[in-house]
């Protein structure tokens, strides 16, 4: 559901899908590095049979988790929820316009972005702007998932939806909020 933003929410939300850096993992030692490789190793079994190709997993499950800790959150609470909105599926469409796999509106694209809807359907554009929308819908629910998640989806109050996505996003290990 579009909602009125604040002016320097928009320019702040702007900012934060603009920056087009590749998703390529930086590490601070080399524990976080063999962290990231067993998490990368093991979500890639769990994934392998609605993505069969190793190339296109290891770069969707790089880029899910590079937007994830990009914008603060659980790659697993991602990946939850992408699997709740897409199936995984790069090229989903809802019954009310929703896009790719993290079922952007169109309206974010002209919100956010550069009113090119076509890109939502891009995979780390998709990633990005679900990423950004859901860390925005965070904050402003003071840090209450199940409120945000809610909100991400339009649902706002109900527990159907987050409660979908906590329970998908077990199945990828999420243990709830830290």
């Amino acid at each position: 559901m579009e909602e009125p933003l604040a002016d320097s929410v928009r320019t702040a939300l702007s900012a934060a899908i603009a920056n087009q850096a590749p998703p390529v993992p930086v590490f601070a030692s080399t524990q976080d590095r063999l962290n990231y490789l067993r998490w990368l190793s093991d979500t890639s079994s769990l994934l392998a049979r609605r993505k069969a190709d190793l190339q296109t997993r290891t770069e969707f499950l790089q880029t899910v988790w590079y937007e994830s800790r990009r914008a603060g959150l659980d790659e697993r609470l991602v990946l939850g929820l992408i699997q709740v909105e897409s199936g995984f599926r790069k090229f989903a469409i809802s019954p009310v316009g929703a896009r790719g796999y993290m079922q952007i509106m169109p309206f974010w694209s002209r919100l956010i972005g550069d009113g090119d809807t076509g890109k939502l359907f891009h995979m780390q554009t998709n990633l990005r702007f679900g990423c950004v929308i859901l860390r925005h819908y965070l904050d402003r629910e003071k840090g209450h998932l199940f409120m945000a998640l809610g909100r991400y989806n339009g649902s706002r109050g109900r527990a159907e939806y987050p409660n979908a996505v906590f329970a998908a996003a077990r199945s990828w290990g999420y243990s709830g909020p830290q």
